[in-house]
This record gives C-alpha cells, sequence and structure tokens, in this order.
C-alpha cells in the first residue's frame, strides 16, 4: 500500500500512466486528480525552501509537512468545490479553455459566464412561475403577481450567488459562476414536474432548483477566507429581506406591499435553508470555521422569518 497523492489516505494505489503518481480508487482517474495540474506542478521548477521544512506536494494544503498534519484533512471535496493545492499552481486564467483543467460536474465550463447565468436566470424564473402559480390570484386580476415574486425568487437566488463570487474576487480568488451537470439534471426534473402537476390540476408543491453555483478556486482549508466566502450568500439575503420588508411599510397600495412582503419571506427562507449544516450548503463550513458566526446568522434568518411569516399572514398592517 501507498499514500493516494491527491487525498493522502493510506490504501491499495494505482499508479496513473499520464502523470506517474499513485492514486486510490476515488482519485484513480485522471479528471478525479486533476492530471493536466499535477503534471504542470511535475515540470515546474521547485522553489527554494528552508532545509527544516519538507517539499509541498501540489495537492497538499498549505502547509509545510511532507506528511498530513494530525486533524487536517486533505482532499476533500464538500461541494465547495475546494482545490486542495498551492494557489501558485493555479493557472492565470483556470476558466480559459486554453488553460489545461478540467472541471468535474460543471456543465459548459469554459463559456462565459455571462451564458451560465442566463440560462441559470431563466430556468430559476421558469420554476418560479410553475411555483406561485394560482388560479385563485388570476380570478382575482393579480397574474402580475405571479411573474413578480418569480422575479423576486430569482434575484434571491442570483443576489446570493454574486455574495459568493464578490466576497471571494475581494479576497483575490478566481471565481464564476458555473452551471452544475447534477444541479441541472435536479431542476430540469424539477422542471418537468411542476409542469405536469400544473397541466393536472393537482396541488403545486415547492420545487427544488439548483442550476448552477459560483466555483471558487483557492480555498485550501476552512478559515477566515473560506468562512466569509460561504456566510456572503446567507448574508446577502439576509440583507436585501430585510430592505424588501422596510420597502414594503411605505407601499399603501394592497396587496402589493403583501408580495414585496412575502418577496422578503422568500430571502429569509433561502437563506436559512443554506445554513444547514449539511452537504453542500454553505452552513457546513460556516460551522466550523466559526460557530459564533453561524449561530448569529442562523438565529437572525429564523427570529426574521418568523416575524415576517406573522406579518404576511395576519395583512392588517398592511390591508389596513
Amino acid at each position: 500500500m501507498a499514500k493516494c497523492y491527491h487525498c493522502g489516505e493510506d490504501v491499495p494505489t494505482f499508479q496513473c500512466s499520464e502523470c506517474g503518481q499513485n492514486y486510490c480508487t476515488l482519485h484513480r482517474e485522471p479528471i478525479n486528480h486533476e492530471c493536466s495540474i499535477v503534471k504542470e506542478s511535475l515540470r515546474a521548477p521547485q522553489p527554494q525552501i528552508p532545509s527544516q521544512s519538507y517539499t509541498t506536494p501540489v495537492y497538499q494544503q498549505q502547509y509545510t509537512s511532507a506528511e498530513p498534519t494530525s486533524g487536517v484533512v486533505r482532499g476533500t471535496t464538500d461541494g465547495g468545490y475546494t482545490w486542495y493545492r498551492q494557489e501558485t499552481k493555479i493557472p492565470e486564467n483556470a476558466f480559459d479553455p486554453d488553460s489545461g483543467i478540467e472541471f468535474k460536474g460543471i456543465l459548459l465550463p469554459h463559456k462565459s459566464e455571462f451564458l451560465h447565468l442566463l440560462i441559470g436566470a431563466i430556468l430559476i424564473f421558469i420554476i418560479g412561475v410553475i411555483g406561485f402559480w394560482s388560479p385563485q390570484l388570476i380570478e382575482m386580476n393579480l397574474t402580475w403577481a405571479i411573474f413578480m415574486l418569480a422575479g423576486f425568487y430569482t434575484t434571491a437566488f442570483l443576489f446570493h450567488e454574486f455574495g459568493h463570487r464578490q466576497v471571494a474576487k475581494g479576497f483575490g480568488l478566481q471565481t464564476k459562476f458555473r452551471l452544475l451537470t447534477f444541479g441541472m439534471i435536479i431542476t430540469m426534473f424539477s422542471l418537468i414536474m411542476g409542469i405536469m402537476i400544473l397541466l393536472s390540476g393537482g396541488p403545486q408543491i415547492p420545487a427544488f432548483a439548483l442550476p448552477g453555483a459560483v466555483v471558487v478556486l483557492g480555498l485550501d482549508k476552512i478559515d477566515r477566507k473560506t468562512g466569509w466566502c460561504k456566510a456572503a450568500g446567507p448574508i446577502v439575503n439576509l440583507v436585501y429581506g430585510t430592505v424588501l420588508i422596510i420597502i414594503s411599510f411605505f407601499i399603501t397600495s394592497y396587496p402589493l406591499n403583501l408580495f414585496v412582503a412575502y418577496a422578503g419571506f422568500l430571502n429569509f427562507s433561502l437563506g436559512l435553508f443554506n445554513m444547514i449544516p449539511i452537504g453542500i450548503l454553505d452552513g457546513q463550513n460556516i460551522w466550523k470555521w466559526n460557530k459564533g458566526v453561524y449561530l448569529l446568522l442562523f438565529g437572525s434568518l429564523l427570529v426574521l422569518i418568523i416575524i415576517t411569516w406573522i406579518l404576511i399572514t395576519d395583512q392588517s398592517l398592511y390591508y389596513g
């Protein structure tokens, strides 16, 4: 047995015919261990380092020991597209078609970010229209409200992703919004099911839509940089939702003010959902990074959801 060059696990390994390194079953395929980057790093001249340090493998986090440091997990992917390699090994423009980088799980990886955003926004909007479709609203001549809520639903999703994107850019990291292959499958399934239910006249159910997400290169461990990049999305939803609630109090036209308040509720719901500390959701890394920040953000979103729900169900403040 030997250590996997990608994750450091001491398990039976297989040698890659392209880069010559040994990998476990999980990272055996070239695309799973970013073979092109490994080959590039092996060809690159090694920097001079102090004699008391060890050389740093390309996929190791930014510490100097060639053996995994106690308590540090190497090669883990938790949905945040964490790239466990030195940032100096990332090409200047990794999203360029000529970079040689293969993006696993990303649809049309080298197309323009605008195209990815456009496709994602259209899908979210259509699913929003289906989800908010209501014969009662149509009978009340409030069809416009369906499209307005779908628009707010779309902006809640996009602003959440822009939050991740802009904070990552602030840290000097390469980042772009990208359509996810698995996310697109789920989104298209939700879209088809929603249309079928709508045509059959059955009750609408919440649709899960995640056509894409912001991909960040250079996050190598759970630290302040990773924590704020993850927290930015829910924070944007909290701020955006709060602004909408405040605006709703200044709108005198009913039920427009009520629908604007409901848009605030949508933001709080999206933010709170992403705070669940499991899987690919933001909450997992925020919790690992700073439990105080997690509890403050989670608690704020929960309180605002409860208050907003009381407001939109009572309606007395808006109708009066």
